[in-house]
């Protein structure tokens, strides 16, 4: 006992005797003792690689972005100026204008956050509740339905677009026709060229990336303790009580973080918006007309200036991405805590 009390006095002593002599040595000797050892040498070229490494990835990333912003602001002159590259001779704020003036930038971007918005609340509940029932209950064909879950997740969209439109073009429920019905209410194309495709496959778990969703939480409700459901039993909540009062509740950074890919995949969606939203009286959205649509007053100055104005075109739709995304870049600066906490809890190492 007296061995192993006296133990760490001893070791104590000898690290503080070794710190004074250090800090009394000469200042010539101190600094080879630290700086002229080969661990620091490695210490320093490890570093420097790493330095390299992330400078060159941080070029490759953000370069584009850079480029995409100078040219937003260039004017028809500077793209037949050899010397132009990146920064601008003749700077102007005509793209962005005429763009928010003649493609109707605010009224797409009411439209668009509309509809993600309700689109992604839809899905984020119904994925956390196929979720929830995936992770808890035990039914038979549990397995290959979950499986048919995960392969909507790699099979291609363009597959099922002839048969959606189709499909939603001439409703039916049951082999009951739904034609009759639409035509009473106006729509010569059945639901085709209106938002229901889109709602209804959110309601059903069917839309873009849904499959992930569900997988994402099934996951982070494995996590969730039985015996926390089980208490709520007795207590005499039933399932879906017990879901909606104390699951969900405890779901909040996931139910955040599949809102967030929700809207964002929504915002961002030409595929689905442009098969069953291409008419052209149709509400102006960010993914359909605002980014397709050259400006008239934009292309009369590039007819004015002549030449080839065919990198202009280009960088007037480049701008016109950079708008679509920045509330995106917006709603993640407030909303990347929440993000970060839900991927964090997704539970991917439980699989």
């Amino acid at each position: 006992m007296d061995n192993q009390n006296t133990a760490p006095k001893i070791m104590k002593e000898t690290k503080n005797k070794i710190v004074v002599d250090f800090e009394r040595a000469p200042l010539k000797e101190r600094l080879k003792a630290k700086y002229g050892t080969s661990n620091f040498a490695r210490k320093i070229l490890i570093s420097f690689f790493r330095f390299i490494l992330l400078l060159g990835l941080s070029y490759v990333i953000l370069f584009p972005f850079f480029s995409k912003i100078s040219t937003s602001f260039m004017s028809p002159m500077d793209f037949l100026q050899s010397d132009v590259k990146l920064i601008p001779k003749y700077p102007t704020l005509d793209q962005y204008k005429y763009l928010v003036t003649e493609n109707g930038y605010f009224r797409a971007l009411l439209n668009t956050f509309l509809l993600s918005t309700s689109t992604a609340l839809i899905q984020m509940l119904v994925c956390s509740f196929v979720g929830y029932g995936f992770a808890k209950f035990k039914f038979k064909g549990n397995k290959i339905i979950f499986g048919l879950v995960l392969l909507s997740m790699i099979v291609p969209d363009q597959i099922l677009v002839s048969s959606l439109v189709q499909k939603f073009m001439y409703p039916s429920i049951l082999g009951i026709s739904l034609t009759p019905l639409t035509q009473a209410l106006g729509l010569t194309q059945g639901f085709y060229n209106t938002y229901v495709p889109i709602f209804f496959l959110s309601l059903t778990g069917l839309a873009f990336k849904n499959g992930l969703f569900i997988f994402i939480m099934r996951q982070f409700y494995r996590g969730i303790p039985d015996e926390l459901e089980e208490s709520s039993y007795v207590d005499g909540y039933g399932p879906i009580k017990t879901f909606f009062l104390i699951i969900l509740p405890l779901s909040v950074p996931m139910l955040v973080t599949v809102f967030l890919l929700a809207f964002s995949w929504q915002w961002t969606d030409i595929f689905y918006t442009n098969t069953f939203l291409n008419a052209a009286d149709h509400a102006l959205l960010t993914g359909t007309k605002f980014w397709q649509i050259m400006p008239a007053s934009l292309k009369e100055l590039a007819d004015e200036t002549g030449g080839d104005m065919t990198n202009y075109i280009i960088a007037v739709k480049n701008t016109s991405a950079l708008m679509i995304v920045a509330p995106l870049l917006i709603m993640y600066l407030f909303m990347q805590r929440y993000l970060i906490q839900g991927i964090a809890q997704s539970g991917f190492g439980g699989m």
